[in-house]
């Protein structure tokens, strides 16, 4: 048994899903992983039942979703997931890995040892920009979110909009899953937010983020519009 869940949300990631599955149980690190799946048509599904047949049978689950669709909502359904099952410590990690499964153990390790309530996977620690194949349009509008994200809330975090994070479950049971409101990319800055503003402690690990090689991006310009105009709602409501 362990203490530690890997929610790995999913939407047609044929091409990824059995690597990243792979790649993670391959870690030096005892942890389960749920796949959330938003209904894929593409073979994403069969191949997660699949793996759970043959090879891992305890330790890797599947949800799917039917009629609900957006990141957001994917992790807090893996979220809450975990809380029922009782998992103490909670990881975010993409498909595509575009989150290196060898940085697991740097952004759980600090929750494991009460170090730090909620660890960040940070693209931009100090200013320094750790991202490998974006084009210079995408990767300043995304350097240049976090820096507004933190301008606006004055929370003390350099990679604000980063995805690949680890909660503790006194984190998650002190938020109210309930009460968040993003279900693109504003539910990083959200889940983020509501956490500092509670008090818990929140600390950054460099990584390196690597842009998928296989596969589609999902992100489009509406979720960059609800991240630049919901923040400013939600720094005027707090908590």
């Amino acid at each position: 048994m362990t203490d530690t869940i890997v929610i790995i949300p999913t939407l047609c990631e044929k091409e990824n899903i059995k690597g990243i599955i792979e790649a993670v149980f391959s870690q030096n690190i005892n942890v389960n992983i749920l796949v959330v799946d938003d209904n894929s048509e593409d073979g994403t599904i069969e191949i997660v039942q699949s793996l759970i047949s043959d090879k891992y049978k305890s330790s890797l689950f599947l949800e799917i979703r039917k009629g609900k669709r957006g990141l957001g909502a994917a992790y807090i359904h893996g979220l809450k997931w975990g809380l029922e099952k009782g998992y103490d410590y909670f990881v975010e990690m993409d498909a595509d890995f575009s989150h290196n499964p060898k940085d697991l153990l740097k952004i759980i390790s600090p929750c494991k040892e009460n170090i730090s309530d909620l660890v960040v996977g940070s693209r931009y620690l100090d200013n320094k920009i750790n991202v490998i194949n974006w084009d210079f349009k995408r990767l300043i509008l995304s350097y240049m979110a976090s820096k507004y994200v933190k301008f606006i809330t004055g929370i003390p975090i350099f990679d604000t909009t980063a995805g690949f994070v680890c909660y503790t479950r006194k984190v998650l049971e002190t938020i109210d899953l309930d009460s968040i409101k993003f279900i693109g990319y504003a539910f990083q800055i959200e889940m983020k937010f509501k956490a500092w503003k509670h008090g818990f402690r929140v600390s950054e690990e460099s990584i390196i983020f690597t842009d998928r090689e296989k596969g589609k991006s999902k992100m489009n310009g509406s979720i960059i519009f609800e991240a630049v105009f919901g923040v400013l709602k939600m720094k005027i409501k707090g908590v």
